[in-house]
């Protein structure tokens, strides 16, 4: 970690997590923690600069989150929205629920250009992302207006002499188109951090500390072929070369080809000491006649731990780690503005419930990172661009995209399918365009013609999104002619599909999965 950083204090807006991608896409690193930090943390804590989040609730409201007034005397400070609120509010200035409200898209207008707002010109306008119904009056004591808009005289102010700053819009959504030259004013003008936040020094830093933590122990990890398992295997092999063994657990829900390409990327390439287990017999006989989602997931991640625990006895002695690819958003998801300090990490799918008599301390080398960032470190790694540029994978594989009872029959039938889609996907050139895109076999059945023939086989639904981060996503539109192709392709080629379905639900209300 970085000795320059920013602190994020979540209030509870639905944007937090964007200011911290905007924050490291300016290569400085960041944190967002709950504002029930104590003035004694964040002292020890030491954050170059502080950023106040947007909030779903009024600052004069009974459970309304809020701060010490000595928080603005720490570091330079950002309120964004809620944020900017506190800050008046903190500094004695009323804020009000009545009269102007602004959602959406506003015009907001500089009259005084500062270091925030440096590159704008006096009276230049610029479009704002604006979601409050309260407001600040006018500025509190020793604050200057730097901004306004049609219906808000008071949509930016500063301190005369002190660095803090407030924006009653959010610059950090796309619908701000210059917010980002406004987070990096306050990061590298009024901070003064320096962009080092890069992959290549998260390597050097985080392989440092893995051999200080790791010395002569042994360590195991749960590699499943997706993005996270990978990065964090191969990031860790790259600290401590043989004391790290990977278990790959093949399941028999795996896509076409999948085990051959990790084996293949890690055993053959990387040198990493793989161990494969070939545990399909074990997880289809446990699944057998079993048509409920939730039940199939707990039947896999229960399978799973038998297995992977059995394998890892016999690794050797001295094993005392276990590798876990927990990301930043499964560390600051669970906590809440009102809360208290602690940050609950979530268990991963794939190695979660271990047994008690299992000691292992974990590495989690990837826990202060975002998806997008993943990838680029394990670009730095060396891993091929088709692992660390694939479309998310569930942990319970192709079991939950077989709606109703899984079986040897189904499972082929849904891989070729699979293979056939993301094969077409590639073709277009539509691959990374997509965030996520699979294909479901149906439980139903329906009636075709091929050659002079009645059928009366598989439906087959086809799911392509967009979206930056799994939480909300939107369908594809599809070229007409791509999708066309598609589905001819699966009927042509895959016996026992005779239509194929598109899916153009959005999230919400959909999810991105069928089960």
């Amino acid at each position: 970690m970085t000795a320059e950083r920013i602190l994020i204090l979540d209030f509870g807006s639905q944007f937090t997590q964007l200011i911290a991608r905007r924050v490291r896409e300016a290569k400085v690193y960041c944190e967002i923690h709950p504002p029930t930090r104590t003035t004694d943390w964040v002292r020890e804590w030491a954050p170059s600069g502080i950023i106040l989040s947007g909030g779903p609730n009024s600052v004069y409201g009974d459970a309304a989150p809020t701060a010490d007034p000595a928080l603005l005397d720490m570091a330079p400070v950002l309120g964004i929205c809620y944020g900017m609120q506190l800050i008046a509010q903190l500094s004695g200035a009323s804020v009000l629920s009545a009269g102007r409200r602004e959602y959406g898209r506003a015009e907001v207008c500089v009259t005084e250009p500062d270091a925030l707002f440096s590159g704008f010109d006096p009276g230049e306008c610029l479009q704002a992302w604006m979601s409050h119904g309260d407001h600040v009056e006018s500025p509190p004591d020793g604050f200057v207006v730097t901004a306004k808009s049609r219906t808000n005289p008071v949509t930016a102010f500063r301190h005369v002499t002190r660095p803090i700053y407030g924006v009653q819009f959010h610059p950090e959504v796309a619908h701000t188109p210059r917010g980002t030259e406004l987070i990096r004013n306050f990061l590298f003008r009024i901070c003064g951090v320096h962009p080092d936040w890069t992959p290549g020094s998260f390597v050097d830093r985080e392989v440092t500390r893995i051999r200080e933590l790791v010395g002569d122990a042994r360590v195991i990890c749960g590699l499943s072929g997706g993005v996270d398992s990978s990065v964090a295997a191969a990031l860790v092999h790259r600290a401590i070369g043989d004391q790290l063994t990977c278990i790959f657990v093949d399941t028999g829900l795996l896509r076409l080809n999948e085990r051959e390409q990790v084996e293949r990327t890690f055993r053959a390439h990387m040198g990493v000491n793989l161990v494969t287990i070939d545990a399909g017999d074990a997880f289809l006989s446990a699944l057998a006649g079993v048509e409920d989602p939730e039940k199939k997931r707990k039947i896999i991640g229960h399978t799973f731990i038998d297995v992977f625990e059995a394998a890892a006895e016999n690794v050797g002695d001295n094993v005392r780690f276990l590798v876990q690819g927990t990301l930043y958003p499964d560390v600051i998801e669970s906590f809440s503005p009102t809360g208290g300090a602690s940050v609950t990490i979530k268990t991963h799918h794939n190695v979660g419930g271990l047994k008690s008599e299992m000691k292992f301390a974990l590495i989690e080398p990837l826990r202060e990172l975002f998806k997008d960032e993943v990838r680029n470190v394990g670009r730095e790694l060396g891993l091929p661009e088709e692992m660390v540029g694939r479309h998310p994978f569930p942990g319970p594989g192709l079991a939950i995209r077989i709606l109703g009872d899984v079986t040897p029959e189904k499972l082929t039938l849904l891989r070729k399918a699979d293979a056939v889609y993301l094969e077409e996907i590639r073709a277009a050139g539509l691959y990374d365009v997509i965030w996520q895109a699979f294909a479901v076999l149906l439980p139903i059945r329906s009636v075709g013609v091929m050659g002079d023939e009645r059928t009366y086989e598989n439906v087959l639904a086809l799911r392509a999104v967009t979206s930056s981060d799994g939480m909300t996503a939107d369908w594809y539109p599809f070229p007409y002619d791509v999708l066309g192709r598609i589905s001819n392709r699966i009927m042509n080629e895959i016996r026992g599909i005779n239509r194929v379905a598109y899916d153009v639900s959005s999230k919400p209300p959909a999810t991105i999965e069928w089960e």
